[in-house]
């Protein structure tokens, strides 16, 4: 990936300096982390509106899903203090702030374009193990993920490290995609699906199938800003293939069976990992919002 590291990005909140409680990632199992088959539950009984990389369990500790938060502002009681940092974890502050700003300035041009709908700018929290935000408590094992109540998108840079325990990797391009796929949540926040597809929820048939739908048009949108990059000369097929196999890492099918070795379609919030990679792919070869309606296509992003 074909960038150059420069100051931190105005949208960026970092509250890795905040005094926050308890332990972050542990997927091994040791020192009262969750384990992997912990995390691995959390993922799996994680909040079906569909707003996390993984999951996330954030609607039970909000008060009955996304809508029941408290603004962050009226939330949060840590205390601010210096952000000490390694010389690869400001590396990669200075990755998320060239993704952040790149992808913004591109939805800011194509939303207004083929949506009709201006856009506006996310906000990205870093915190270190937990912090508060619009959606409730936000904790490092539930992944990266998207509050619509205050719209932000919630990173700890230890899942990078994680990522590469569910066989993905930490590559350059590999961590852009998460965080566009999150601010493509932002983007359906923007388009009003996220409000419509929070509807469906409240159906239990059909919660999966609009989770599902929801997620994989997120992978989409990551792809049609990846896209862009791909006709700046930023990346390069081993970049887009980085992404994607992180993208198979985060599948429902691929997480199920570390956990258990079987598979439940109908448990299913995100979708397989031929699901995910399939619609980064479409969004990457077409670069069009609208290409991107899961909602009606097949389920490979090639159908409908």
């Amino acid at each position: 990936m074909d960038w150059t590291p420069g100051g931190v990005s105005s949208d960026i909140e970092d509250r890795r300096g905040d005094s926050g409680g308890g332990g972050g990632f542990n997927l091994g199992g040791g020192g009262g982390g969750l384990g992997i088959v912990g995390f691995i539950l959390v993922v799996g009984f994680g909040l079906l509106t569909g707003h996390g990389f993984l999951g996330s369990i954030l609607g039970g500790l909000a008060g009955g899903g996304m809508g029941g938060g408290v603004p962050v502002q009226q939330q949060r009681q840590q205390t601010d203090g210096p952000v000490q940092d390694s010389a690869s974890e400001h590396r990669d502050v200075q990755l998320v702030s060239f993704v952040l700003d790149d992808a913004q300035k591109t939805w800011a041009t194509l939303l207004p374009q083929e949506a009709g709908h201006n856009y506006r700018k996310a906000k990205l929290v870093l915190f270190r193990n937990e912090t508060q935000s619009g959606c409730g408590d936000a904790q490092a094992a539930t992944g990266p993920f998207y509050c619509p109540e205050d719209e932000r998108v919630y990173i700890d840079l230890d899942f990078w490290d994680e990522l590469k325990r569910l066989g993905g990797n930490d590559s350059e391009f590999a961590q852009a995609y998460v965080i566009t796929h999150e601010l493509g949540h932002h983007v359906q926040n923007i388009l009003g699906t996220e409000a419509k597809v929070q509807q469906a929820m409240r159906n239990p048939s059909t919660r999966s199938a609009a989770s599902v739908d929801l997620e994989l048009q997120a992978d989409c949108y990551a792809g049609v800003w990846a896209h862009t990059t791909q006709q700046r000369n930023i990346i390069d097929g081993k970049d887009v293939n980085e992404a994607l196999n992180n993208a198979a890492a985060v599948g429902d099918d691929h997480i199920q069976k570390m956990q258990r070795g079987t598979v439940s379609p109908e448990n299913f919030t995100h979708g397989t990992s031929a699901e995910r990679q399939g619609w980064f792919k479409r969004g990457l070869s077409t670069g069009q919002v609208s290409a991107c309606n899961t909602f009606q296509a097949g389920a490979d992003g090639f159908g409908g």
